[in-house]
């Protein structure tokens, strides 16, 4: 339990910034499976999806909701997955 008034206003602001990171992974994770299947399946929209999802990458990165070094990885993941699927 908080001892100050401004201790349990941060206590309150954590949770929502929590919940909101939360959410932001949530949708960043459904983002990432959605591309690799679409790879998988060699969508005609794979190109466009795999665009969003590295747009959507490096802005959770921007926000330090997931580390550079990672977003970095997972870029490169979905990137030679689908050169690899489009024969390149």
């Amino acid at each position: 339990m908080a001892n100050t008034k401004s201790a349990a206003k941060r206590v309150l602001v954590i949770k929502k910034k929590t919940l909101r990171n939360n959410m932001k992974k949530s949708a960043l994770r459904t983002s990432i499976k959605k591309c690799r299947e679409a790879i998988a399946a060699n969508s005609e929209s794979a190109q466009d999806i795999l665009k969003d999802t590295i747009k959507a990458i490096d802005k959770a990165a921007s926000k330090n909701i997931l580390h550079k070094n990672t977003a970095a990885r997972r870029k490169s993941q979905l990137v030679r997955a689908f050169n690899a699927a489009a024969g390149k």
